[in-house]
């Protein structure tokens, strides 16, 4: 169960805006009870008998992590022999005492259940295995074909050289038109076609 209850909005730039909204946690098939409260699907102040899934968190959760969380000796005296006594130290621990203070099992039970479910107490999940039948080999793509259409076998080493080839014959027609128009443009330059002729002499000024 999450704890976000309405729509959040944090501004991180002027005009973007991180949306915190409540999620939704569902079950799978093939889920059983103790996969639902472990998942948060079910909250832990609902459940009856909450002891009862306090096993399971203590398979799942390394010893150390619990004995480091909960400020309990992992070995040796005062560590805990079984799930109830964990529970009777954990109450004592925080405070959870019923009439007469006797530990209030319940609500010790409540307090794990809800460390595990918000990730208090380090632990990981194994993926699913994949089942033979589920497993598909992916088609190659050198090998597809369609129908009606003839495949081609294409050597891309062969296709690589002669791009190539083909680059480099164009890259020296690009040179040879470029030198051809530098040296009409030299040609144009001593071209004295068409300039007026001034001869020489004393010239009277007008």
């Amino acid at each position: 169960p999450g704890e976000t209850k309405i729509w959040q909005y944090i501004t991180l730039f002027r005009n973007i805006y991180l949306i915190d909204c409540p999620g939704v946690v569902v079950d799978t098939a093939g889920d059983t009870e103790i996969d639902s409260v472990l998942k948060g699907v079910v909250r832990a102040e609902r459940l009856e008998t909450p002891e009862d899934f306090v096993d399971p968190i203590l398979e799942a959760v390394r010893r150390e992590h619990i004995a480091a969380h909960y400020g309990i000796p992992k070995d040796g005296k005062g560590t805990w022999i079984n799930c109830l006594d964990l529970l009777e130290k954990i109450a004592k621990k925080t405070g959870r005492l019923l009439k007469g203070g006797e530990p209030c099992l319940r609500s010790a039970a409540i307090y794990i259940i809800n460390d595990f479910q918000r990730g208090r107490l380090p632990h990981f999940v194994s993926p699913p295995e994949l089942k033979e039948d589920d497993v598909q080999t992916a088609p190659s793509l050198s090998k597809a074909t369609l129908p009606g259409i003839e495949g081609v076998e294409q050597n891309l080493e062969k296709i690589g050289k002669n791009e190539k080839k083909e680059k480099g014959v164009k890259n020296l027609e690009d040179v040879v038109s470029e030198s051809e128009d530098e040296v009409s443009d030299d040609e144009g330059a001593h071209d004295t076609t068409g300039a007026p002729i001034v001869a020489t002499g004393d010239w009277d000024d007008a």
